[in-house]
């Protein structure tokens, strides 16, 4: 498995029908919207949290891709030690780097997003993660709703006699959402972020929704995958400048957005920079 030797630039966009995306918890788990502009907002944390969800699914039987950012984490980091025989509580930089790159070898995310990992008596340290997303922006302002949901079933035999409880469900009609992402080969070098690891990068973005269904998130789908990959390491053009390539125009018409079919997705491929090729997914 050699590690990638190029810069890619990447664009998701992906679309939300009646569910709430990404609630926020200081808003009563409201869909998350700007507050000056009103469009929607999906963190970069929701979104790489389903990347995981789905390599842990697809993975789960391979030491090589298991998932660090769940559950207790410094039993984690005591078993890096264990297994390169390093001794807790440890100050020498030598030893805490041997630990973190067993942690890089061994866990998927840490060597794709990075993560701190300098807790408890066994610290391994900060990994800078070549693998970086930024949030996701709807393309038009959103309007999230409420609606007002009937309980059936009481909790308590004493409560059986009350009338039925309400409930309200927080989602948005539709939204077409934008998330823009990079990948650095210099710093796939130091946590050995492989050419595999980048394809199943590729395929857990494209499926991140897949197996995340709920009642509360709707129907939530990828529509494309749009890949600006360098040549060099280092890169070939600004990222901007190729992201800004990808244009989503919605289309003319008196009523709202309700499906992905009311916007037209275009990618420029005319004079692009040296050295940088277009992969379209989807």
């Amino acid at each position: 498995m050699s590690v990638i030797k190029n810069r890619y630039d990447f664009v998701i966009i992906f679309d939300v029908e009646n569910g709430n995306p990404n609630g926020d918890p200081d808003a009563g788990n409201m869909p998350r919207t700007d507050a000056e502009t009103g469009h929607g907002i999906v963190t970069d944390v929701c979104l790489k949290r389903k990347i995981r969800n789905y390599v842990e699914l697809v993975k789960e039987d391979s030491e090589r891709h298991k998932i660090f950012i769940k559950e207790i984490l410094n039993p984690k980091l005591e078993a890096a030690y264990i297994a390169e025989g390093i001794e807790k509580k440890t100050t020498k930089s030598e030893e805490i780097k041997q630990a973190q790159l067993w942690m890089c070898k061994n866990y998927y995310d840490v060597r794709t997003f990075g993560a701190v990992m300098s807790t408890g008596d066994c610290p391994c340290g900060i990994v800078r993660g070549p693998v970086q997303i930024n949030f996701a922006k709807s393309i038009d302002p959103v309007i999230p709703q409420e609606i007002t949901i009937t309980r059936q079933a009481v909790t308590n035999i004493k409560d059986a006699g009350k009338e039925t409880e309400m409930g309200k469900k927080a989602y948005i009609p539709y939204g077409l959402y934008k998330a823009e992402g990079f990948i650095s080969a210099m710093l796939a070098e130091k946590t050995e972020f492989s050419d595999d690891d980048i394809g199943l990068l590729w395929e857990a973005i494209i499926n991140m929704f897949e197996h995340d269904r709920s009642a509360a998130r709707g129907k939530m789908i990828v529509r494309k995958l749009i890949v600006f990959k360098h040549d060099k390491p280092i890169g070939n053009a600004p990222s901007h400048t190729l992201l800004e390539r990808v244009k989503i125009i919605r289309k003319e018409s008196e009523a709202p957005a309700r499906a992905y079919t009311d916007y037209d997705v275009s990618v420029n491929h005319d004079n692009l920079p040296e050295g940088i090729s277009i992969i379209e997914k989807l």
